[in-house]
């Protein structure tokens, strides 16, 4: 229980009903204090202290005040024995609580791991959420040292389990390319290094050469034939921890410890690690685009910043147009501006912008085109093959259709579509490149026009639109929400400091309503 109560709180969660005064009412002095502050306690927290040092001093000072009793007499009240049983008994009766019996535990044992421990890995969480099931079913919580055993034979159990369930659905070629990832391993350790060991290095630094080292890297691991639904039902927190487990391990422990686990902590490395390169690989691919986007505009700004700079007298006509406005703001434009700099040179001003915009843009095509096809395209056909791209949305499907082509015309050394092709032109190509995509003969030209998909492509998986087959971050965003969300909502909201609060209010209300049919 938290020390620190604003006055606020201790008002909502401190103040004596009648019902609580009721249960007070034959007792006096030490005992009445005590008995108040357990009573009390008990409502906010779902079990009574270990000792009277729990109780915040706050809450003892703003008790005592309401039974005219001085707070020092709280330290009278005998911590153990018969007197304090009998209250504790009281309490839970009039509470409708029961003591915590070995049914009990077994029961909450298989709970906890079935429903808790797969999706909840720090122990003070499933100490809450065990806390929270006892309260749920009106349970006093049994004393510290068997809240502590029956977490760990919960931990214990719930790994046992997620081992079994693992093994069960790995094919038998599947067992043995996971055993012979930890012989390759073994060898490796007099030099070289296998795909165990591949598994746990960083990508490095963005470029060609990593791209294709983690497309190599990702087929290797999907040779290991995992099944697609092997962790389905199994949360993101476990596996996550599972991967750091089995990174953390040197062959030789792999090869000692029992096959279950060994198998499954493999399984879970090869997992998690093939999410995470393929997530790798459309950060890559986003970040490639970024950046063959921007080199191109921030290349064409420098030069036309450059030739603007050679052109003699616009600073002047941006000047006088600048004063005059801010001398003569109430009056219109002809009778303002026109005077200062006269009507035909403004109109030759935004003829000469306009083409100098038209110029721009025409410019950073050509850049982009220039710095693509030397490059960058290289890293397309191989990266595309590697991603299995899909979308629940048809407004997205010229996208996904103009990948299709894209992905059929990737040995091709042709600099246009065939005619006949079906190339998706509406939802690809911005209509500012329309005219450096199609040609005045009608054909498509490919580089501009798979400059063109990246660009949209880029944005629509960003929008997550767009999702990536085996990612994790860029998934399928309908499998977003937690997989334990419905089972375990009262371990979710167990957190909400405004719990206690309701269940004190529906308290009274009902001994309202009792009182009131009485």
């Amino acid at each position: 229980m938290r020390r620190e109560w604003e006055p606020e709180d201790l008002v909502a969660c401190w103040t004596l009903v009648e019902a609580d005064r009721d249960l007070i009412a034959n007792k006096t002095g030490a005992t009445r204090v005590g008995f108040a502050l357990l009573l009390e306690y008990f409502e906010l927290e779902g079990r009574f202290p270990r000792h009277t040092g729990e109780v915040p001093r706050q809450a003892v000072v703003y008790v005592a005040e309401q039974l005219h009793l001085e707070p020092s007499l709280f330290s009278a009240y005998a911590s153990a024995g018969r007197t304090i049983e009998y209250h504790r008994a009281q309490i839970r009766a009039a509470l409708d609580f029961r003591e915590c019996t070995v049914e009990d535990e077994e029961r909450l044992t298989g709970w906890l791991a079935d429903e808790v421990c797969p999706t909840e890995l720090g122990e003070e969480r499933q100490r809450e959420a065990l806390l929270a099931r006892c309260r749920g079913e009106r349970i006093e919580p049994p004393a510290s040292s068997r809240v502590e055993r029956i977490l760990r034979a919960a931990r214990a159990a719930a790994e046992q389990r997620f081992c079994s369930r693992t093994v069960a659905r790995l094919p038998e070629q599947a067992v043995q390319r996971l055993a012979e990832l930890v012989e390759d391993a073994r060898g490796d350790d007099a030099g070289g290094r296998g795909l165990l060991e591949e598994l746990k290095a960083d990508p490095g630094p963005l470029g060609l050469e990593t791209l294709l080292a983690e497309i190599n890297k990702l087929a290797r691991v999907r040779l290991v034939g995992l099944p697609t639904a092997l962790f389905a039902d199994a949360s993101e927190k476990l596996l996550l921890a599972w991967r750091a487990r089995a990174a953390a391990q040197h062959p030789s422990d792999l090869q000692v410890m029992g096959e279950p686990l060994r198998l499954t902590l493999l399984a879970t490395l090869c997992s998690v690690r093939a999410a995470e390169i393929t997530d790798g690989l459309v950060d890559l691919l986003i970040q490639l685009v970024h950046r063959i986007n921007a080199r191109a505009e921030r290349r064409v700004e420098g030069e036309v910043i450059a030739d603007l700079r050679r052109v003699v007298g616009k600073e002047g006509i941006l000047f006088r147009l600048a004063e005059a406005a801010v001398e003569h703001p109430d009056e219109t434009v002809r009778c303002a501006l026109y005077p200062v700099v006269g009507e035909g040179t403004l109109r030759d001003l935004v003829r000469e912008a306009r083409a100098n915009q038209a110029a721009f843009r025409s410019r950073v095509r050509m850049v982009l085109r220039s710095s693509y096809s030397s490059y960058y395209r290289r890293m397309l056909p191989k990266l595309l093959s590697a991603l299995a791209i899909r979308c629940n949305n048809t407004a997205y499907r010229p996208v996904m259709d103009a990948i299709e082509l894209l992905k059929r015309y990737a040995v091709s050394n042709r600099h246009y579509y065939d005619a006949a092709e079906r190339v998706p032109i509406d939802g690809v190509v911005p209509a500012a490149w329309r005219e450096a995509v199609i040609d005045e003969r009608g054909r498509v030209e490919r580089i501009p026009y798979e400059l063109c998909l990246l660009a949209t492509l880029r944005e629509a998986i960003r929008r997550r639109e767009i999702w990536v087959v085996g990612a994790a971050r860029w998934q399928d965003p309908e499998a977003d929400l937690p997989q334990d969300f419905e089972v375990n909502r009262d371990v979710h909201y167990a957190a909400n400091p405004a719990a206690a609060r309701r269940h004190r209010f529906r308290r009274r209300a009902a001994h309202a309503a009792g009182s009131g049919a009485g």
